[in-house]
């Protein structure tokens, strides 16, 4: 696929883009596949790729080329009509400028972290904002609780009764609480991590190698803590 000639270049404006890009003073001009390209773990041939398959879901709904939350639901997660607190919270770190609508620019850049070349660390802090469901800073008990509850809502092949999720919440800041101090910090989550790679086997899409070929269709299976 060829790459975009777009010459526009990367802003460094922290305006805020409505929707529509309609109304505001100050809008950051959009970056260029090269810029994308050096800034992200992504080839300039991918990010080509990328916008045509952004081009796709950005319509599928809406029309209007930027993706809403339903029409994320519905590529990412194979969902329409519903919603849940993963989808609502990996939509909320897509969304760089806090708009409701993902641009190509803020897909790219979100993708880039789950690319098989991402290093560990970086996926650790994405996953860590992820299960921090609150935004405190800290992964707490009740925030694993309700993580571990959807993800059960949407799998119901797998039963557990209260007890067991509890006992999973339990054994989870055992094991990565280090401070016992009752919330899995940073610093803790990035240590449990290196220890257990696997935790965050979800973080890392290999089919984004293979963009190229042609765009995929993305399908998030996040695991539990």
């Amino acid at each position: 696929m060829g790459c975009s000639s777009s010459k526009n270049t990367a802003s460094q404006s922290t305006a805020k883009a409505g929707p529509a890009g309609v109304g505001n003073e100050s809008v950051a001009a959009p970056a260029s596949n090269r810029t994308l390209a050096s800034e992200t773990h992504f080839s300039l041939d991918e990010v080509a790729a990328l916008r045509e398959l952004f081009d796709t879901l950005s319509n599928s709904l809406h029309h209007d080329g930027l993706i809403h939350q339903d029409e994320f639901a519905l590529a990412l997660f194979k969902t329409q009509g519903r919603s849940n607190i993963f989808i609502n919270k990996v939509f909320q770190v897509f969304d760089i400028k806090k708009n409701d609508v993902i641009d190509f620019e803020e897909f790219v850049r979100s993708l880039s972290v789950f690319h098989p070349r991402a290093p560990l660390q970086e996926k650790a802090q994405l996953a860590f904002r992820i299960y921090d469901l609150d935004n405190t800073g800290w992964i707490e008990p009740g925030e694993i609780k309700r993580f571990l509850s959807a993800l059960l809502s949407d799998n119901p092949a797998i039963k557990l009764s209260e007890e067991d999720i509890d006992q999973l919440v339990d054994q989870t800041l055992e094991e990565a609480d280090l401070a016992g101090d009752g919330h899995i910090s940073l610093e803790e989550w990035q240590a449990l991590v290196e220890r257990s790679p696997d935790i965050i086997a979800y973080m890392t899409l290999p089919v984004l190698k293979q963009v190229t070929a042609k765009y995929p269709s993305f399908l998030f299976k996040p695991q539990t803590l």
